[in-house]
């Protein structure tokens, strides 16, 4: 398909999308504005993923609740940062854990997204990863070719899995990519229909019980295509609600004090918002990069008002890829991105 036609198909299927989020959620208006002072303009629409972090601990233990009484929280749960992002689109969202690569999509043409990166829930590790099912004669990457891989489209695992096919030197159009949901990629797997699958957890365990791992972020971050999931805030509501912002900084900060501090304590709220067994959670937790507080506002993450860190030279380097692979249309300039990333506070709101 052509350039122009693969745009114009799009942008077709982003205007569907989010009309479709727009029905579900209402115009997204209200805690953006911060006029008014009504109801409306004290919610917080939380845009939270079923995978192990501190973002499910701040839920799990309505942190966030008790950090802004005057506000009314709204979490919904998504199954990937592509859905997000076009909720973001809809203005029907302020705050999302959200994967670097949806981000870097969302910061570039043509979706240009209006939100901000303001903290760094964790870096990918052993958490995500591409599996290949046992039986189908797939003992390498290489061996992908001609096999039907499926994977969450503009997700993590999506830049990852295409990062892991560039390195092994196998073409993506030798491989049949499937565009399924972590849920959707287990049912598939469990009749076997799929041949391997790049997902994950807590998709990842199950599938790993029959397959064999092939590579993982952890190793892919080690060849320089590392990913991350994000906080992001939309501009608009940031603008409106700092102080909100800055509150949900803390407890998010709180939340990786505890998987350092307290790590059965932190595995107990992760297993009861993913239906795990505490040490289940606690094992999946450990796959995890989880930084300091402290550390988010270093040179190489977020950096400081004075000195953005070097996430946004990350995330530009993410566009590329995506561009060289044709997945988007145009990388954003570093100094655009670099606007892009929340650090004023820092690295004070990151104190408990």
């Amino acid at each position: 398909m052509s350039r122009p036609h693969l745009t114009r198909l799009l942008s077709a299927v982003l205007a569907v999308a989010t009309a479709a989020v727009l029905a579900a959620c209402g115009n997204g208006t209200a805690s953006g504005g911060g006029g008014g002072g009504g109801t409306a303009d004290r919610t917080i629409r939380v845009a939270y993923q079923a995978f192990p972090s501190g973002d499910l601990i701040v839920k799990n233990k309505g942190w966030l609740e008790q950090a802004l009484p005057g506000y009314t929280i709204k979490w919904t749960k998504f199954d990937s940062g592509a859905s997000i992002n076009t909720a973001f689109v809809a203005k029907s969202v302020d705050i999302a854990a959200i994967g670097s690569s949806p981000v870097a999509r969302g910061l570039s043409a043509p979706l240009n997204i209006p939100y901000q990166v303001a903290f760094v829930l964790d870096v990918a590790g052993d958490n995500e990863a591409l599996v290949a099912r046992d039986g189908a004669g797939i003992s390498s990457v290489a061996d992908l070719r001609g096999k039907k891989v499926a994977t969450p489209f503009a997700s993590t695992s999506h830049y990852s899995l295409l990062a892991a096919l560039d390195k092994a030197g196998v073409p993506e159009s030798a491989v049949n990519l499937i565009d399924l949901e972590p849920q959707d990629i287990l049912a598939s797997w469990t009749r076997g229909d799929i041949d391997a699958a790049y997902v994950w957890l807590p998709t990842l365990d199950e599938i790993k019980k029959t397959g064999k791992t092939l590579i993982s972020s952890r190793e892919l971050a080690t060849a320089g295509k590392p990913t991350l999931d994000l906080g992001v805030v939309s501009t608009a509501f940031i603008q409106a609600h700092p102080d909100a912002v800055d509150a949900w900084r803390k407890v998010e900060a709180r939340a990786l004090d505890l998987i350092a501090n307290d790590p059965d304590a932190a595995a107990q709220a992760v297993g009861a918002e993913l239906n795990l067994g505490k040490d289940e959670a606690k094992a999946q937790l450990s796959q995890g990069v989880f930084l300091k507080p402290a550390d988010l506002a270093s040179p190489e993450w977020l950096g400081t008002p004075d000195k953005v860190g070097g996430l946004a030279q990350n995330l530009v380097s993410a566009a590329q890829f995506l561009k060289d692979q044709q997945k988007i249309d145009a990388v954003p300039d570093l100094a655009t991105v670099e606007r892009a990333i929340y650090t004023k506070g820092l690295p004070g709101v990151l104190t408990p």
